[in-house]
């Protein structure tokens, strides 16, 4: 007999089929998907049940917030979740093949039952939860001012009560003024819900409404007292960002014709702005948002002016232009031309590479009696320096900084590690160790600002609350502030600060340390100067100094390095100026060639397509014009043009940054 199986290369077996697990496994495998911990039994009877979820905040013995509701029958489905954690999902089983048109309207019927007994259910727990409250707020004491949370926070009870363990106690109310759940905040700020009540637009109006004017709506309880004791307002506690859109509307129906503004918090999520910003849209409300990270409480202990921030004088945001064209206040300067007054400043270089000891130079300067830098006046002042890294190097700078110049006191502290300025904690920690000086700073370093900056320097978010304190701190000391600052990784990156590209949008200066090469002086360049022309190049050494009475392990001398300017160093201007002019041209018939790009509103051309241009249309070998497109190619047209900031390399090519340049090309091309 002949074997058939060698025809069909082995033996012939029937198809596996796919057998799909019982529908209460797939139903606890959904459910820890979910972020819940399944009952150990399941029952698929179309009735609810409740069980320990496992969820964030419902890990209590006898707290049952986690409810299911099932069918066995035909397609198994339903619905499960937790009412504390606010989770609901709807469950259909995998029966192993495609279901009928008839199979998903009974499901669809099903899952709608399921709603509706989940909303049975849920209304009868938010019921009882009602009463529960009601009982436990009318026995409980009033707060004392002198609870913990309050004192911690700087406010008063407004009416707040206490629990038996003494934690502190706030409701919430609807509309109409009856009691829903309530709030238990502990010493350490922790808070929870009543289990099983509804929260949902509920509030608590601090203050009432009788009188015409402002209404605010605010998160936390915390937040809302600040607002209502600094303004005499009424002031409502949504309780949650979420809740500002459902809250705002109850209060807008309370008081139609009253404004009201919402006061965000400046949290680094960013999900309390666009809460309010939803909120301003649909009930035609004002934002305010603290310029700090954190709360309006954190912008009060801070020691700023909350009702400044909340009511502006309207008289200074118009102003006539008569006014507004006369001659301006003359520009105020720490160092001529290079460390503005009450600016924000930012001084970056590659690693190693010398940025420390320029920045460091002007400090001690501007901290002496010396009056000189570079040919520049110099005004004396207190420096802050707040040092992150390198203290023991630091020690010896300054040490060395002194001996060559026969400096014996200076107006200078500094700090003795770095901190998260950008958030809460770290502002006010730096602001409170300022004040407790009892000195007025014109100059606040930042060395190095990855070492103070708490998140990442490439998110324009982390950037934003990072721009926010500075600027908080100059507007808090009337100073300036400077950042010194690596610049990127990449060979197109030597000629800009690393990170987000909004950091330079916010400068008003920007300096550039360019280290010198085979024995060549290092380059001191001025980048952006916001409110004045560029000032000239300067040109610097590192000189060795030994620092009198510092011995080693070994009991040798000690030496540190002091920046030197070296005048006689002199840029060939007209040799240069002439090669810069030729790389523009070039660069501009290479735009011109390759279909006139824009990014933003300038000039563009991408690495691809100027590589392209070289080999086909200027006859550039492959291997030639990968070498020249490098910024760091010595004497390369890209080189060349980044350094003097006539381009800038921006998503992978270069624009024209040069804004006479840009626009005049820009203009030419709309004319063609």
């Amino acid at each position: 007999m002949a074997d058939l199986t060698k025809i069909f290369g082995g033996p012939v077996l029937p198809e596996e089929t796919f057998r799909p697990e019982p529908p209460e496994i797939q139903l606890k495998d959904a459910m820890v998907a979910a972020g819940l911990e399944p009952p150990d039994h399941l029952q698929l009877d179309g009735k609810i049940h409740r069980f320990r979820s496992g969820a964030k905040g419902s890990g209590k013995a006898g707290d049952k917030s986690g409810w299911y509701i099932a069918y066995a029958d035909g397609i198994p489905a339903g619905r499960f979740g937790c009412w504390r954690a606010g989770i609901e999902v709807t469950f259909r089983a995998d029966v192993g093949r495609p279901i009928s048109a008839a199979e998903e309207m009974a499901n669809a019927r099903r899952l709608a039952e399921a709603k509706a007994i989940r909303d049975e259910e849920l209304a009868k727990s938010r019921a009882v939860a009602a009463d529960t409250v009601e009982k436990i707020w009318s026995v409980a004491g009033p707060a004392s001012a002198e609870h913990e949370y309050l004192k911690r926070k700087g406010i008063q009870p407004h009416g707040a009560r206490v629990t038996g363990d003494g934690r502190l106690m706030v409701p919430l109310y609807g509309a109409d003024g009856s009691l829903s759940s309530l709030q238990y905040i502990d010493t350490a700020g922790g808070k929870l819900y009543h289990p099983g009540a509804q929260t949902g637009g509920k509030f608590w109006m601090l203050g009432t409404m009788d009188e015409p004017g402002v209404i605010y709506v605010a998160e936390g309880f915390a937040t809302a007292a600040t607002i209502h004791e600094t303004t005499g307002r009424p002031c409502a506690i949504a309780y949650s960002a979420s809740n500002l859109v459902p809250v705002t509307g109850s209060i807008r129906e309370l008081g139609s014709t009253q404004p009201i503004v919402i006061v965000a918090d400046n949290d680094a999520s960013g999900v309390g702005q666009r809460y309010a910003e939803q909120a301003c849209a649909k009930w035609g409300a004002r934002m305010v948002v603290p310029p700090i990270p954190g709360d309006a409480n954190d912008f009060v202990q801070s020691g700023h002016d909350l009702s400044l921030l909340l009511a502006p004088p309207a008289h200074d945001w118009l102003i006539p232009a008569d006014d507004f064209s006369r001659q301006p206040a003359p520009l105020a300067w720490l160092i001529k031309h290079w460390v503005q007054s009450q600016a924000l400043i930012m001084v970056h270089g590659p690693s190693g590479g010398g940025k420390t000891f320029v920045v460091l130079d002007w400090c001690l300067r501007i901290s002496s009696t010396l009056d000189e830098w570079g040919g520049k006046s110099v005004k004396s002042g207190t420096v802050i320096y707040l040092a992150g890294e390198g203290h023991h190097g630091l020690r010896a700078r300054v040490a060395a900084w002194k001996h060559c110049h026969k400096i014996d006191q200076l107006n200078m502290w500094l700090s003795r590690d770095g901190c998260d300025l950008n958030t809460p904690e770290g502002y006010r920690k730096v602001v409170e160790q300022i004040r407790a000086l009892g000195l007025e700073p014109c100059l606040i370093v930042v060395d190095t600002l990855h070492r103070f900056l708490s998140g990442d320097e490439n998110s324009a978010q982390d950037t934003k609350t990072m721009l926010d304190a500075c600027n908080a701190l100059m507007r808090e000391f009337k100073c300036s502030v400077l950042l010194v600052h690596h610049t990127g990784v990449s060979d197109e990156a030597q000629h800009r600060a690393r990170g987000s590209s909004a950091w330079r949008g916010a400068l008003d200066i920007e300096v550039s340390i360019v280290p010198g090469k085979d024995g060549e002086p290092l380059q001191i360049i001025q980048r952006k100067s916001k409110d004045s022309e560029l000032a000239a190049p300067i040109f610097a050494r590192l000189e060795s100094v030994e620092i009198p009475g510092w011995l080693d392990e070994d009991g040798e001398p000690v030496t540190s390095a002091v920046l030197a300017i070296d005048s006689d160093a002199k840029p060939a201007a007209s040799k240069k100026e002439g090669k810069l002019a030729q790389h523009r041209k070039f660069f501009e018939n290479a735009w011109w060639s390759t279909g006139t790009e824009e990014l933003r509103g300038a000039p563009y051309v991408s690495r691809e397509t100027m590589m392209t241009y070289l080999v086909q249309q200027k006859d550039f070998t492959e291997a030639y014009a990968k070498k020249i497109l490098k910024a760091s190619a010595a004497g390369s047209f890209i080189a060349d043009l980044l350094e003097a900031n006539i381009i800038e390399a921006q998503e992978g090519g270069w624009t024209m940054a040069d804004a006479v340049h840009a626009s005049a090309l820009m203009l030419r091309k709309n004319e063609v």
